[in-house]
């Protein structure tokens, strides 16, 4: 098995002794002045991610990712590496591109200046015509900092920040084993919902809410509140270890067939060969780690060679500060994101991109939020309108729809007179945390 670099230890993420106690006030999740602040203080300095490496495989291709009032370009060079450029003509600021695709150069549509993917000039109308001589060559597009970690394309505008690696310390050595950069997007979705970006954050900072919001999660993810590990850092990144094994606590009706039982049988074990359903919750949950372990080659699961006896049957759910939470599962990651609306602070965009590791036989893989797809990197991205669910009819049933429902409400209810703080459990020490850590970043002491 691989090494890996120490991991800092985690803060109890169900200690509220780790808090200062900073209040989650109403006006956070709809005032313009605060979402002013965020941009100012906290989204011109953070690590955003532009897309996957895999949507960038040669030299010119290029994705595209807009961001408030901002757009970049990280693009392929003949090196190979990539790097990211401000998507602003540095003749007069006109836009240059609007998706992603692939060029040899860079083209202005609005006076033909072409710019090389190295971002530097390349050729102008009239170059005799400026009184400061021929831009050609001399001028080159404004350059971010660049870097790739999981699979995924980063980029910040902070010339003077942290690198990447420091930024998302430690979870580049938590999920070393995970070969994060051979997963396949098999689904590809961006959704507009009437809600805080916070919302999305917050909602993935726990699991207290399942049990009401998500009836099918407790027969296959144990959420029980003694039973999963909550681990936060400071730098803000938290997550949720979920044993992938029933609730003990919430049950399915007697006569049920119980999904359990369909993945212990995938993996060669008998659920009738158990006592009682807590011996097949548990005792199962062990034995499928051993027949996992000594299948996994035979059976084409290549992505388990490194992954340890938790990973290839636990779901470490994980929020990376501010908006980033990837869902680490044993065949699949499902990436979410929320980025803000551009004018509207009660609005933002809502990404999810489902991964799976691809399998030796396996043509079709189970998305877990968005259903069955084809093994294979979907093209397009799927812009919608979430609502009230009628923008994404086919997602309907899935934790995250179920999630969005929940959005507008909490929206609308940080209106009222009536909410002053959040009255958090234990279980939720990592919402306020949040917060905390936000608050650090708008104050300037981050």
């Amino acid at each position: 098995m691989n090494e890996t670099a120490p991991v800092s230890a985690p803060l109890d993420g169900r200690d509220p002794a780790n808090l200062r106690g900073d209040a989650i006030t109403g006006n956070r999740y709809f005032s313009r002045e605060f979402a002013q602040k965020e941009a100012d203080q906290l989204w011109s300095r953070i690590w955003h991610v532009a897309g996957r490496t895999a949507e960038m495989p040669e030299p010119g291709d290029f994705v595209v990712h807009d961001f408030l009032k901002e757009s970049v370009i990280c693009v392929r060079q003949d090196d190979g590496s990539i790097r990211a450029f401000y998507n602003s003509c540095g003749h007069r600021g006109m836009r240059m591109v609007r998706q992603s695709s692939s060029v040899d150069a860079f083209a202005c549509p609005y006076h033909g200046w072409k710019w090389g993917t190295d971002g530097v000039l390349k050729s102008v109308q009239d170059d005799h015509d400026f009184p400061q001589g021929n831009p050609c060559g001399k001028l080159s597009l404004k350059e971010l900092r660049c870097d790739t970690w999981g699979g995924f394309v980063w980029y910040s505008m902070d010339p003077d920040g942290q690198s990447l690696h420091d930024y998302l310390a430690p979870m580049p050595e938590v999920y070393a084993r995970y070969p994060m950069d051979t997963a396949v997007r098999v689904a590809w979705y961006r959704i507009a919902i009437d809600a805080n970006w916070k919302f999305v954050t917050d909602n993935f900072s726990e699991s207290y809410h399942t049990r009401t919001a998500h009836p099918q999660v407790p027969p296959w993810i144990d959420q029980d509140v003694d039973t999963a590990r909550h681990e936060m850092w400071p730098q803000g990144h938290g997550r949720t270890v979920q044993p992938m094994r029933p609730s003990l606590s919430d049950r399915l009706p007697d006569g049920v067939q119980h999904p359990f039982e369909y993945i212990l049988r995938e993996w060669g074990v008998d659920p009738a060969g158990y006592a009682s359903y807590e011996d097949m919750a548990m005792q199962g949950w062990l034995d499928l780690k051993a027949a996992k372990r000594k299948l996994w080659q035979e059976r084409g699961y290549l992505h388990y060679e490194h992954m340890d006896d938790e990973e290839i049957t636990d779901s470490p759910h994980t929020v990376i500060f501010p908006n980033v939470t990837i869902s680490f599962l044993p065949d699949n990651l499902i990436f979410f994101r929320s980025e803000p609306h551009p004018d509207d602070p009660e609005k933002c965009y809502f990404d999810l991109w489902c991964m799976a590791f691809p399998v030796a036989g396996q043509d079709t893989v189970e998305s877990i939020m968005a259903g069955p797809k084809p093994l294979r990197e979907v093209e397009v991205c799927e812009h919608r309108n979430f609502d009230g669910g009628r923008g994404i009819p086919e997602l309907a049933g899935q934790i995250v729809y179920q999630d969005m429902e929940l959005a507008e409400g909490m929206q609308a209810g940080m209106h009222s007179r009536g909410y002053r703080d959040a009255y958090l459990s234990a279980q939720e020490t990592r919402v306020r945390f949040f917060h905390e850590i936000l608050n650090d970043w708008l104050e300037g002491r981050r």
